[in-house]
């Protein structure tokens, strides 16, 4: 299991690791019903794409029972951190500052997430 594929999930691995980063330990079953509410797939195609992913190290299977339960391996604030780093290298030129403000301009920002975002940059100015 390669480094560098732990950090590569495809868009459909991302929606899988999203469930099990939410629910914990999941079977196919259950992820699968979670991925039919919002977009037409087969439980074939989500058993094969847990199944890939298993190979590619992003989740854990454990086969002691029947039913296969999945885990997820990759940590998210990890994954998080890498696909944003990788976007801001390759979307927006290495410009932090670049991408917030795009994505602050283009979504709805609650008065809450501006405090936030605010204290924040507050302490990363003391630093």
């Amino acid at each position: 299991m390669a480094e560098a594929n732990q950090l590569k999930p495809t868009e459909s691995e991302l929606e899988i690791l999203q469930i099990l980063w939410k629910k914990g330990s999941c079977t196919v079953r259950d992820v699968h019903e979670i991925l039919e509410k919002n977009k037409d797939s087969g439980y074939t195609t989500t058993l094969k794409l847990m199944q890939i992913m298993h190979e590619k190290g992003l989740v854990s299977r454990d086969t002691s029972s029947k039913t296969h339960i999945y885990q997820a391996l990759q940590n998210q604030e990890k994954t998080q951190q890498h696909l944003v780093n990788k976007m801001i290298d390759n979307v927006f030129n290495g410009s932090a500052a670049r991408m917030v403000m795009q994505a602050l301009g283009n979504h709805t920002t609650s008065k809450d997430e501006i405090n936030a975002i605010k204290e924040y940059l507050d302490q990363l100015s003391k630093k």
